[in-house]
């Protein structure tokens, strides 16, 4: 299973038009939206053939440079992963390591929190894996169209 751009070993794999990672496209729709760029589907539609598959790094990475090219930089980002298995603990610093590396910030501007269903509802009875995350932009201060 691939999140936050990190191979964890379990039995399942996420299913989705692109490569699925759960939390990277929330890290996108959560950029996307505090800079007010529209979401992940508008920008990676999943009608367009090319996105069959796609690296959601990729996409992440596209998703940045249209953040950082409309003049903010990133603050920080707080990302909270739902999920009763596989356990995430041993692996949230390899993720934000690699989130941080995604979006070229330092890994000190980077939260992963992991949260279980309590073995109730689609995350609890292992149905469902879910991401959240929150971006605090900032207006650049080399964006000369202030």
């Amino acid at each position: 299973m691939r999140l936050g751009g990190v191979e964890i070993p379990h039995g399942y794999a996420s299913v989705g038009h692109s490569d699925a990672d759960v939390l990277l496209h929330a890290v996108t729709d959560a950029l996307l939206g505090a800079a007010a760029l529209g979401d992940i589907g508008e920008m990676f539609p999943d009608t367009d053939p090319a996105n069959r598959g796609r690296d959601s790094a990729e996409m992440l990475a596209l998703a940045a440079s249209r953040v950082t090219s409309a003049g903010y930089r990133i603050a920080n980002l707080d990302c909270i992963v739902f999920a009763q298995q596989p356990k995430l603990s041993p692996h949230k610093d390899a993720i934000r390591r690699r989130i941080a590396a995604i979006l070229s910030i330092d890994v000190g501007q980077v939260g992963v929190k992991a949260k279980t269903g309590e073995c109730v509802g689609p995350i609890g009875r292992e149905e469902a894996i879910s991401a959240e995350c929150v971006v605090l932009l900032e207006k650049s201060t080399t964006n000369t169209n202030e």
